[in-house]
């Protein structure tokens, strides 16, 4: 479909989020596919928005290639592939706000929980575990196939994890790469990387890859625990969002 000045604008300010997504500000990604259903039907917004991802992930891992877990990393992609190749298996049959609705009531309250009892500065980190990790990446893996929605689950496994500010925005950077890598397979498979939706991809590296780097730039200065209390709000205004589209 042809997009008008009004619908090029929303999708350049849907690839900002997702390039500010990928500079470390994760939650704020979540907000593009709302966004850009502005000016098409949230399936075409979610297929012209992957290649922009994807592309936003190759400059994101140059950022932080010196910066992220390999035991969360571990621990999460397993339950991802396979929540990834459920959300493929299912796709004719789920309700994608529905979805989105449990994510938002499940991320609101651990958001809430989180600003209502924060950790003491003492509190020891939470340990990455297999069993914790692979029950959140299963359903990281399936939320972000279906929606695009897979920041919150993410959070609520990592987040207690207590990482440095950023490896926390390097490990969500390189998990969601290779997420989004997988994706591009089912996503083809069900048509959703024509040439219409990749021409529209094309023309927003640029905005894309800016946007990586002032990512980048705020997260590098951004004292860590603003950091947390200002992921934590993303989770909670997200997650608000979700729930309000599933009601609606």
């Amino acid at each position: 479909m042809e997009l008008t000045t009004a619908g090029w604008l929303l999708l350049a300010l849907a690839s900002a989020l997702v390039g500010l997504a990928k500079g470390g500000l994760a939650m704020v990604g979540m907000l593009s596919v709302p966004i850009l259903s502005l000016a098409m039907s949230p399936v075409q917004a979610a297929g012209v928005l992957l290649p922009v991802y994807v592309v936003s992930d190759i400059f994101g891992l140059i950022a932080y290639r010196r910066h992220w877990d390999r035991r969360v990393l571990a621990r999460l992609l397993p339950g991802s592939v396979a929540g990834i190749a459920l959300g493929w298996a299912t796709a004719s049959l789920v309700n994608d706000a529905a979805v989105g609705g449990i994510v938002g009531v499940i991320g609101a309250s651990f958001a809430v929980m989180t600003l209502l009892r924060p950790p003491a500065p003492d509190a020891a980190p939470r340990q990455a575990d297999w069993t914790r990790g692979t029950g959140w990446g299963l359903i990281t893996g399936y939320t972000s196939f279906v929606s695009h929605s897979g920041a919150p689950p993410y959070q609520i496994y990592v987040q207690p994890l207590r990482l440095g500010k950023e490896t926390y925005a390097g490990t969500v950077t390189v998990y969601f790469a290779v997420v989004n890598a997988v994706k591009l397979i089912p996503y083809a498979a069900l048509g959703q990387l024509g040439a219409d939706n990749l021409g529209k991809a094309a023309a927003m590296i640029p905005v894309a890859a800016l946007s990586v780097g002032a990512g980048v730039w705020l997260v590098r200065r951004i004292p860590q625990r603003a950091f947390y209390l200002f992921i934590t709000w993303a989770l909670l205004a997200v997650s608000l969002k979700l729930i309000a589209d599933a009601v609606m």
